[in-house]
């Protein structure tokens, strides 16, 4: 820092200070316009992307849903790198008071289903440090923060104690309680976790085991296949009511979409075909539930909707 004993006393050394701080300043001014340039050409983009995703919402289930499905998908993944960038920026540019100001989103309160952890926090002092007089209540300010508990493995030890009559010697256990998979050892809860993570959230097995791994638990991808599979077979008779449920409806509702499906020694995918069977009468007044039933096909062959409606006698 520059004080009155630092300066120099020659008028050229200090016309020559004047000038590098000058030119700082205009090199400062110029960065400062140049990112109010980028800030506002970015929130322009990102409203442009906002607009053209929901216009693309509104079409989606027309013609040709499924190109417009991975259209969205690329212009949210666009727009999410654009507002990162914007909020990493936010700081830089507030060191300019005419920088535009940033549109947060809306914030809407936290959901009252979710378990509230309460942390009372004291004053340092137990009494005040003026006059060592004791504290009286006048009120409380509260605020909330929504936090994220990771989810976590924890083992369920089943314990099932022997008894026997003094009596007559006759040994009493309960009986050992069921597990959805027999002589295994994952719970149901870790199967349906296992279940959403691969349908729902499309994550592949080998991945989840490296993600377990994280935790320092090794499940093997094969294991979480054979897992899988045991699923399938008990869930079978439910999947199986479904579909006797969807197709005694009068009216159905039917679509097909392609997913990508690994062809095995090919080391790249193929398409096949989900056909999905909807049944949904509320608008008419029905009280049956509404349901929706999934067909898989390898290709888009007429014979699988053939095979799928063989049974249904009423209006596709």
């Amino acid at each position: 820092m520059l004080t009155a004993d630092t300066l120099p006393n020659d008028i050229a050394a200090l016309k020559a200070l004047v000038l590098a701080h000058a030119q700082r300043e205009q090199h400062m001014q110029a960065t400062v316009q140049q990112l109010e340039l980028t800030i506002a050409a970015r929130g322009e983009e990102i409203e442009r992307l906002k607009l053209l995703i929901a216009k693309l919402q509104r079409m989606q289930f027309g013609r040709r849903s499924e190109k417009l499905a991975r259209q969205i998908e690329q212009l949210q993944l666009e727009l999410e790198e654009l507002q990162t960038a914007e909020a990493e920026q936010a700081p830089v540019a507030a060191i300019s008071a005419e920088a535009p100001e940033r549109k947060c989103p809306s914030r809407r309160p936290l959901p009252d289903h979710l378990p509230r952890d309460i942390h009372t926090h004291q004053p340092e002092h137990l009494a005040c440090p003026d006059c060592g007089g004791a504290w009286r209540p006048l009120g409380e300010d509260v605020s909330e923060v929504l936090e994220y508990v990771p989810a976590s493995f924890r083992v369920i030890r089943h314990v099932r104690p022997k008894f026997s009559c003094a009596c007559c010697a006759r040994v009493m256990q309960a009986p050992a309680p069921s597990r959805p998979i027999e002589h295994s050892f994952a719970g149901p809860g870790l199967l349906a976790h296992v279940l959403v993570a691969k349908f729902a959230d499309h994550l592949p097995l080998y991945r989840q085991s490296q993600m377990y791994a994280r935790e320092g638990v090794e499940l093997d991808d094969s294991t979480l296949a054979d897992w899988v599979g045991a699923c399938s077979r008990l869930l079978r008779p439910m999947i199986d009511a479904l579909r006797r449920h969807v197709l005694s409806a009068d009216k159905l509702h039917a679509d097909d979409t392609p997913v990508p499906v690994l062809a095995p020694g090919k080391g790249r995918t193929k398409t096949g075909r989900l056909w999905t069977y909807v049944r949904d009468d509320r608008p008419a007044g029905a009280e049956a539930p509404p349901a929706v039933w999934f067909g898989y096909s390898p290709d888009r062959q007429g014979e699988h909707p053939q095979s799928h409606l063989k049974d249904f006698v009423g209006t596709l």
